[in-house]
Order: structure tokens, then C-alpha cells, then sequence
């Protein structure tokens, strides 16, 4: 049987030192797992995002030992191994991946003790994906603005940070009103707000500590972009098998609606102008290639009319892209894991296609768990699939689930998510 062309849907990039020491001159070697030849995998973190990825490496033959800060995380049910550990503490994480014997570190959130990945790395115990410098560089948010504001001279917002109260009103005046704090390390809209005066920067500096996923007491402030479209465009670096060199290519851009900083729908393709395709294409190869490693990246980008500015990145699969589990031929998981295992990777999308989440409106205790109903109501829907996290404990607006449609076209599929999400009840 002969086998089919490796797709074109990328462009080759020079190679920089990190992509250099990269190259296999072979193609890569899969284990089993449980067994002396398993491929051992390390996910520090085991959310829903961290779930996927795992039962991707496992379709693969992938060993994963799921790590998280509580048990029972959603990763961990489908994980051939499980940790519990506060992945803060360097002596702990150190610690736990040793204990794991895997080879190949993959982070999933953002409350890490960097510092310690970044020594495992240089020693040559491990390869932490993409790198450990970039897990460094973006997990706070101030090292990527630098790095894309500053030493890549990519458009932004205007942007400040703070230490303090005092220096947040300085920054404040310098970016204007209306504006956005954020705490420099975070996610999912934790700790962030919308200021549009000075009277309410105290209650933004004290939210900021108070829900940051790490206290570093510090923040970034940011004009306030009044954007046409806001977009995750997912892109992938990953090992052509016929050069050994790294290649860039990109998935159609995902549109997204947020509340409070927190992603509620998105969908995909979000159509853009061909100059802004081009142009938000280049941004995310700038970035990407700074960062350098194997895997796929969340970029995202506003788009103003033709222009675009960059955002954040996330070097993992974004949880906007969980709109991919029913777009594209391959999921954005499935393009980190073959990505990070040196695999070649195909982007294509398959249907227009979108996603809803679905959020708990109030609190579980420990054991006590959530139940779902309208579940049959939702599924009866053309074209609807769904995705239960299985967290086991809930609380107002943690995100339980999602549902993911396609269709023919962007907004019958949207209106296929809304109308089943509608009909899932969650019960705490």
C-alpha cells in the first residue's frame, strides 16, 4: 500500500538553535504503556483542555500521568496514572514528574512552578513542551507582552503594569479610560476587569489578588480595544518527516464571545479579510517561532478592520478551540499530541462548526458531584455533540461542559449549540 503526501499547509521557517537541537533523523518511536518501552508522558494540570490531550496521546499508545492539585481532576479518570501535588511547590512538582518517569513534561495550566521545569529541562531529564522557556514567558503575562511588544514589535494594546495601588492610577491615566486589569498570571477571566474610571481602580487592584491564579502581586493595565473581531487562531509547530525541520501551520481563525473575560461560545471559520488573514498569520508565526518547541499554540489576536494586534498566547490547545472536536478532520488535541511527538499534522477543517459551554449556577461540596438532565433534548438536535467534563465539585459559573455543533454554515451551527446548551440542566 503506498502512502499518501504529507499535506501542504505550512510554511517552512529558519530553523533557531531550539528548533535546531530538535531534529530527529529519524522518525520518532512510540512505547506501550505499563511496559519498559512505554512513551511516558507528564500533564501538569487535568481540566477538561488536559483531558482531551490525554485520551489523544493514548489513542497513540502514550503513557499519561495526569497531575493535578485536587483529585479526582477530569484528566485523571482517563489517565493510566495519577498525582496529586501543589504544582507551586518546586520540590513537589520536581518530585512528581521524576516520580512519573516520563520523558516529555506537558503543561496545561498556568499555576506552575516554572522555575523548577525550567531546571529539569537544562539538565536533560525531560523536554517540557513547547519549551521551558516559553512555559516561563507565557504563563505571565508580562513576559509575553514584552516579548511581542518590545523585542518583536508587534502592534498591542497600550499597556502598563503595577505593583501597587499607586502605580496602577499612574498607569491607568497613561493607558485612559475605559481600561482592563488584569493580574499578570491567570486565566479564564480570573481576576480580571473592566475600569472605567479612576474611582473604581481600588476594587479592580483588590479583585486582581484576590482571584489571580498566582498572587504576584502585580498587574498589567490595558487600553480598552475596541476590535471588529476577536480571534484564537491555532498554530502548530511541528517535525516534517521528510526534512527533520520545523514547519508552521495554521487552523481557520475561531471567533469567540466572552463574559467577564471567560469564554462562553465560539465558532469556526470566522471569516477575515484576506489582508487580515494574512497579516494575523504573520503575527502568530512571529510569536510562535520566538518561542520555538513543537505543539500547538493559542494565539490570540483582535482584528480592526484590516489590522491586528496581538493578545496573549497560550502554548497549548486554547479552550476556545474545543469548537475543533467538531470542525476539523483533526482536533485541536490531537494536533498538539502528534505535534509534540515530532508527528507530521493535518489542519484541515471539516465543518463549519461552533461551541457553547454549559456552567454551573451554584455550588457542589466534595463527593457530593453534579447531575445533568435535558441531556436527551440536546442531543436529539441535528448535528450536536457533547463533552461532560466530569468535574467533581462545582461552583456559580465553573464551566461543566460544552456543546459542540456543525452544520453547513457558521450560524446554524451556533444556533444548534445555543439551542441544545439551552436544554442541559445542570443540578448541583
Amino acid at each position: 500500500m503506498s502512502s499518501s503526501p504529507i499535506p501542504d499547509q505550512g510554511r517552512s521557517i529558519p530553523s533557531t538553535s531550539q528548533d535546531t537541537a530538535m531534529r530527529q533523523p529519524t522518525a520518532p518511536v512510540l512505547g506501550t504503556p505499563w511496559t519498559r518501552s512505554a512513551t511516558k508522558v507528564a500533564l501538569l494540570g487535568a481540566g477538561e483542555i488536559g483531558k482531551e490531550v490525554t485520551i489523544a496521546l493514548s489513542r497513540l499508545g502514550v503513557e499519561v500521568t495526569a497531575i493535578d492539585r485536587y483529585e479526582g481532576a477530569p484528566a485523571q479518570q482517563v489517565a493510566h496514572n495519577a498525582l496529586t501535588v501543589d504544582m507551586r511547590d518546586p520540590a513537589a512538582l520536581t518530585a512528581a514528574i521524576r516520580s512519573s518517569g516520563a520523558t516529555i513534561v506537558v503543561p496545561e495550566i498556568e499555576a506552575l512552578a516554572t522555575d523548577a521545569l525550567a531546571a529539569l529541562e537544562s539538565a536533560g531529564e525531560v523536554r517540557v513542551v513547547p519549551t521551558a522557556r516559553a512555559v516561563q514567558l507565557t504563563m505571565n503575562r508580562e513576559g509575553i507582552r514584552r516579548l511581542a511588544a518590545e523585542e518583536l514589535g508587534l502592534a498591542t494594546s497600550s499597556y502598563a503594569f503595577a505593583s501597587s495601588l499607586d502605580e496602577l492610577r499612574a498607569g491607568a491615566q497613561r493607558v485612559g479610560f475605559p481600561c482592563v486589569v488584569k493580574p499578570v498570571m491567570s486565566s479564564s477571566g480570573h481576576g480580571q476587569s473592566v475600569v472605567r474610571g479612576a474611582e473604581d481602580l481600588e476594587a479592580a487592584w483588590r479583585y486582581a489578588a484576590a482571584d489571580g491564579r498566582v498572587d504576584q502581586g502585580r498587574v498589567i493595565v490595558e487600553g480598552f480595544i475596541r476590535f471588529d473581531t476577536e480571534i484564537t487562531l491555532l498554530t502548530v509547530r511541528w517535525r516534517h518527516p521528510g526534512t527533520g525541520e520545523t514547519v508552521t501551520s495554521f487552523c481557520e481563525p475561531i471567533g469567540h464571545r466572552q463574559v467577564d473575560g471567560d469564554y462562553v461560545e465560539s465558532w469556526q471559520p470566522q471569516a477575515l479579510s484576506p489582508v487580515a488573514l494574512e497579516r494575523a498569520q504573520q503575527v502568530a508565526e512571529a510569536v510562535t517561532t520566538a518561542l520555538g518547541g513543537w505543539g500547538l499554540f493559542g494565539v490570540e489576536l483582535f482584528i480592526c478592520g484590516e489590522d491586528v494586534l496581538f493578545s496573549e498566547v497560550s502554548p497549548r490547545p486554547h479552550d476556545t478551540g474545543l469548537v475543533t472536536l467538531a470542525s476539523q478532520r483533526l482536533s485541536e488535541f490531537e494536533l498538539h499530541a502528534r505535534a509534540l511527538l515530532g508527528l507530521p499534522v493535518d489542519t484541515s477543517l471539516r465543518s463549519p462548526s461552533a461551541s457553547v459551554t454549559i456552567k454551573a449556577a451554584g455550588h457542589s461540596g466534595p463527593g457530593e458531584g453534579v447531575s445533568f438532565a435535558g441531556l436527551d433534548e440536546a442531543l436529539a438536535h441535528e448535528g450536536v455533540d457533547l463533552r461532560l467534563f466530569g468535574k467533581p465539585v462545582a461552583h456559580e459559573g465553573r464551566r461543566l461542559g460544552v456543546v459542540v455543533a456543525y452544520a453547513d454554515d457558521v450560524q446554524v451551527a451556533r444556533d444548534r449549540a445555543r439551542a441544545a446548551a439551552r436544554a442541559i440542566r445542570p443540578s448541583v
